[in-house]
């Protein structure tokens, strides 16, 4: 991801960026998540937009802090809120639909970043009425940032039972978590590769206004609930009570044997082995805090 720096009047002076070392930004925007549930009207790849469902589209916010080590690379650390999401019903393709599985989940993120940049300075023409109607000159500077980094970030999924309620999955173990010929509990703490762009426009020596996409890779295939085969409804009910077998196969019966054991009792697949991903689209303002001048002396005029 990384921009070399091709522009050599990327500021107004050689060491003018050095007044916009510190910067810290806000944003606000939309999240998306690619995973088992949910999805386009066929199976894609769950780690491609082609598989994105556009009405799960949910809020996202960050902030954070930016610190210029040279013109043109950057840190930024910060945290992000966001809301992802995804149901069945959304579906027309038949064996996702007939799982009728669902989800939401807030994912709060701690995360730090490399950014590489390119930067273009520019001068647009203004009159000046403190100057009689003068002309002068209004400087921004544009920064195409590519990044990448690594996060931390909590999630708790929850799914809408039959009566409209949304209830916690994690302790219901709905894919037989800690039974015999089950798999191990998962956790829900886990760690993500956040890789995107950004565009950054400094107006002033005070503020910037930019937008970011923000692709995450996670490592974890169950911030949906889902990313195993279906355990025997009965041995669920007996160990972890009636709810944990309703949200473990809700199924619509459309599809048979699609959620029953095989012949040599092995599971019925419930969702699949890749990594859960999510996105962000975020509009970001940002506030410099410039380097405080020495005092100067007073010059006399004559």
């Amino acid at each position: 991801m990384a921009f070399n720096h091709i522009n050599a009047q990327s500021f107004a002076r050689p060491n003018a960026w050095k007044k916009y070392r510190k910067e810290l930004i806000v944003g606000v925007g939309a999240s998306g998540f690619l995973g088992d549930l949910g999805g386009r009207n066929t199976i894609g790849t769950r780690l491609s937009p082609v598989d994105y469902e556009f009405s799960k589209t949910r809020a996202a916010a960050q902030v954070g802090f930016r610190y210029k080590f040279t013109k043109n690379i950057n840190l930024n650390s910060g945290f992000n809120f966001l809301s992802v999401s995804g149901d069945d019903k959304l579906t027309s393709e038949t064996y996702r639909q007939n799982r009728n599985l669902n989800f939401k989940s807030n994912i709060y993120e701690l995360s730090t970043r490399l950014e590489f940049g390119i930067s273009s300075f520019k001068r647009s023409g203004v009159y000046s009425l403190k100057k009689s109607l003068g002309r002068t000159a209004k400087r921004y500077t544009t920064e195409l940032i590519g990044f990448v980094g690594v996060g931390v970030f909590y999630f708790n999924p929850k799914g809408m039972d039959a009566s409209g309620k949304y209830v916690k999955l994690y302790n219901l173990h709905t894919e037989g978590q800690g039974l015999p010929g089950g798999p191990k509990q998962y956790k829900r703490v886990s760690v993500s590769i956040p890789i995107g762009l950004a565009v950054h426009v400094i107006v002033d020596k005070y503020w910037s206004v930019g937008a970011e996409l923000s692709y995450r890779k996670t490592f974890t295939d169950y911030i949906d609930d889902v990313g195993g085969n279906y355990y025997d409804k009965a041995a669920l009910e007996s160990a972890y009570g009636t709810k944990s077998a309703e949200m473990a196969d809700p199924s619509l019966g459309l599809v048979h044997g699609a959620t029953s054991p095989s012949a040599d009792g092995t599971g019925a697949v419930r969702g699949h082995k890749d990594k859960d991903s999510y996105m962000t689209f975020q509009i970001t303002v940002g506030r410099f805090f410039p380097p405080k001048r020495g005092r100067t002396k007073l010059r006399s005029k004559f």
